[in-house]
């Protein structure tokens, strides 16, 4: 079987997603950091593999795969990880609880998207702050009303981790950067206090990959 290579950057939020999927699922990979700050998604070589010039891309099972949902569901599917319910309805709730973050709320605060509207002000520390506020804490106070569907868990909706934790926990590192108040969110604030002590999401961490 081929090596198994994400090509990542650790603050995105797409990228972070896969490594804590990577993790449970037990699939030992390299990491090719990709460094979006510098613009080397926009790099010849990168664009060969993406052209949408977007991490994260994921070399597996002989594959290129792109979007980090869609190759959610791919290793979902693929290593049977029960991210997410054979029974449609509570399958589609799911997804839509995931979708709300990771389809609404990320969009609207990815790098690109940000920077252009801090380079129309003249204060661009403060647009970026701004901005990140402005979006991020009604996806999770939303979020949190969504939960109330769902009988209380250590996770999003079960016993062990699932999609709408793998979305939820880099907007909630997002957040916590970006000094988003959620303290008001219990259950959301419950489910990051579990997903923080279960070993494959910290060492998807941010911290724990690093800018290196």
């Amino acid at each position: 079987m081929s090596e198994t290579v994400l090509y990542d950057y650790w603050r995105s939020s797409a990228s972070y997603r896969l490594r804590i999927a990577l993790n449970l699922a037990g699939i030992p990979y390299q990491a090719v950091a990709v460094d979006l700050v510098k613009g080397a998604q926009r790099s010849p070589e990168h664009l060969a593999r993406n052209p949408q010039g977007l991490v994260p891309v994921l070399e597996i099972d002989g594959l290129r795969l792109t979007q980090s949902l869609a190759i959610l569901d791919y290793l979902d599917q693929t290593r049977d990880m029960g991210l997410l319910s054979k029974d449609p309805a509570n399958r589609a709730q799911v997804q839509a609880l995931a979708q709300s973050i990771a389809v609404d709320v990320h969009p609207v605060c990815n790098l690109g998207v940000v920077a252009y509207a801090a380079s129309k002000s003249s204060d661009p520390s403060q647009v970026r702050e701004d901005w990140m506020k402005r979006f991020i804490r009604p996806g999770l106070q939303a979020f949190e009303s969504l939960l109330e569907a769902f009988d209380q868990q250590p996770y999003c909706v079960g016993q062990t981790p699932g999609l709408a934790d793998i979305c939820l926990m880099p907007q909630l590192y997002n957040a916590r950067r970006w000094g988003v108040e959620f303290a008001d969110l219990p259950r959301v604030l419950a489910v990051e206090a579990a997903c923080g002590e279960h070993p494959a999401f910290a060492a998807a961490h941010p911290d724990a990959v690093g800018a290196g």
